[in-house]
């Protein structure tokens, strides 16, 4: 099985003169999830190379024993440098697609035509995707086979206008998951701030916070383990 996580390349917090990128524990969870259960993991970016890491997320209080483990692991690490280019990989050699947050997406990946074009067609070919706290927003212009917006009429999950507001973001970011996703008619749920939260749709999976990330890529697990069980008994039987 294979999976290909995009993060982002974007690394300035609106114009605050602040850094940000993609957040550690929605890239090093979900990425352990994977690389535990055999899953061969790509990692791409809009620009490729080492994408930006939001440097509050590795700050003491929002480390974890899975980004610890991260960033003692020299293959982990080598791939995170040399992040494949996102006009450069295809929908036809992976079997699922995960989006780590982090604010950067809200810049760049929100509006990347190759990222738009990458999930339309992973859709189309009916496979199952996954996109946890801010990486929803990469959603706002990705249509469905019938051209209305993906997220449309479905449940979705993503950071809440009240997490927003408790990292005294609300004003900075270019929009607001929670309202955006509300806006294209999707359904929004949401639990606690911080508290896990994993809605899954169809073929569209969300988390809605860092703490969701890899409770998250389970879930994608699961879906995936689904799909393929019956069809490899049918190959066996």
């Amino acid at each position: 099985m294979k999976v290909l996580m995009v993060l982002t390349s974007h690394d300035q917090l609106g114009n605050t003169g602040r850094k940000t990128g993609f957040w550690l524990e929605e890239l090093a969870a979900p990425y352990y999830v994977f690389k535990d259960a055999g899953v061969e993991i790509t990692l791409a970016s809009p620009k490729g190379g080492r994408p930006p890491l939001d440097p509050k997320s590795n700050e003491p209080e929002f480390r974890t024993d899975l980004t610890l483990r991260f960033e003692k692991d020299a293959a982990a690490e080598a791939q995170l440098d040399k992040t494949l280019r996102l006009d450069s990989v295809r929908q036809e050699d992976f079997d699922t697609l995960f989006y780590p947050g982090g604010h950067g997406p809200m810049w760049d990946l929100a509006e990347d035509e190759h990222s738009i074009k990458l999930i339309e067609s992973f859709i189309r070919a009916g496979k199952t995707i996954a996109l946890v706290c801010h990486a929803p927003g990469a959603l706002r212009h990705v249509k469905a086979p019938d051209g209305k917006p993906l997220v449309q009429g479905k449940e979705v999950t993503g950071f809440t206008n009240g997490e927003e507001e408790a990292v005294g973001l609300t004003h900075v970011v270019p929009f607001l998951v929670e309202d955006e996703m509300m806006k294209l008619g999707a359904v929004f749920s949401k639990v606690a701030d911080w508290g896990v939260h994993v809605v899954s749709d169809g073929q569209l999976i969300t988390g809605q916070n860092p703490h969701s990330s890899g409770p998250a890529a389970k879930v994608l697990m699961a879906a995936l383990n689904e799909k393929t069980g019956p069809s490899i008994t049918a190959r066996a039987s």
